[in-house]
């Protein structure tokens, strides 16, 4: 197993595995994964605040000529550019005749309906009213007070990530049958990584978890894992799994190499689909950093290396996704164990 000496990391970035551990010689870890531990931290995460701030889209994919659009808990949204560049948003549908504003596109700042020409400029206009929207520079968020039912923040939560300036910055977008709860209960189960994941995670241990485990303290997983890189090839590091927000999940890496690199994962309600099952969509932002001077030249080319990452957390993701659409379906049918 390898461990992450705490404030120590190799010259290089990879390290070898001394004694690789079949799949199937792993340690157990349905002990330590107790239902009441995950529901209990999933519970807490339920409780804090949001703000009623839903995530729509990357701030990559705002263009210049169309709306960024995405149904959230059955509302139509879109947000664009307005005269000026300023961020606007607002209900999705047209005033007008009821027409799709996502297939509409923008001018000037302006948004014109491509059914009639309406054209909106983020002003109210004939029961057209705007939404508060944030763009924090990777996601942008739009703010659905009817939907939330909380007491309205005037930013989302979000918590403590990298310059981007320095960072390799990348968004995976996909969606589920499912709701919230099964994509952040998912996230708050640390344990099934090297169990679920062989082929991305190895030598694995949860090392401190709310309920005291390991010596945990406070409200966070944390955990000790090797990313698989090629055959006994790994990256060591240490990661701190928190949930600032009831829809939102972080992981930290704290040592080891990327050293305070950041994977947010949050959940947006979509609605139901045409039988009456609830979607969901995972966004998930990675930053990425790392103090080597070869990082730089990563950066540089993140074109190439963002398709990698995406098609990395889209491999991950249609495993977790499958499992959260398995833990809607039994709790829906009142058959999820506990």
């Amino acid at each position: 197993m390898n461990r992450v000496p705490s404030g120590r990391r190799g010259r290089l970035p990879l390290s070898l595995r001394r004694r690789p551990v079949p799949w199937e010689r792993q340690r157990p870890t349905w002990r330590d994964a107790r239902p009441t531990v995950i529901a209990e931290a999933l519970k807490r995460a339920q409780a804090r605040p949001s703000g009623n701030w839903y995530v729509v889209g990357a701030s990559c994919d705002l263009r210049g000529d169309r709306p960024l659009a995405r149904t959230v808990a059955g509302r139509e949204v879109v947000v664009w550019r307005g005269p000026g560049g300023r961020l606007t948003g607002g209900p999705g549908v047209c005033p007008h005749l009821g027409a799709p504003l996502r297939d509409s596109p923008v001018r000037c700042g302006t948004l014109v309906c491509h059914w009639h020409g309406l054209a909106l400029d983020g002003t109210p206009y004939a029961g057209w009213a705007p939404l508060p929207v944030h763009d924090d520079g990777v996601l942008v968020w739009v703010r659905l007070d009817e939907v939330g039912g909380e007491p309205p923040l005037d930013a989302p939560v979000v918590v403590g990530r990298p310059e981007r300036a320095g960072a390799l910055t990348t968004v995976y977008a996909g969606t589920g049958l499912c709701e919230t709860e099964d994509v952040v209960a998912n996230r708050l189960d640390p344990w099934h990584g090297a169990w679920f994941h062989p082929y991305a995670f190895v030598d694995l241990a949860v090392v401190g978890s709310p309920d005291g485990s390991g010596g945990g303290t406070g409200d966070a997983f944390t955990v000790d894992v090797s990313f698989k890189v090629a055959g006994r090839v790994v990256v060591p590091v240490r990661a701190v799994f928190t949930a600032p927000g009831p829809r939102t999940v972080v992981m930290r890496i704290t040592d080891g190499e990327g050293a305070g690199s950041v994977v947010e994962t949050h959940a947006t309600p979509l609605g139901p689909d045409e039988l009456g099952r609830p979607r969901t969509a995972v966004t998930e932002a990675v930053l990425a950093v790392s103090d080597r001077p070869g990082f730089a030249v990563a950066r540089r080319a993140a074109p190439l290396l963002r398709p990698l990452v995406r098609a990395a957390a889209g491999r991950l993701w249609r495993d977790d996704l499958a499992y959260a659409e398995r833990r809607w379906r039994l709790r829906s049918t009142g058959r999820f164990p506990g």
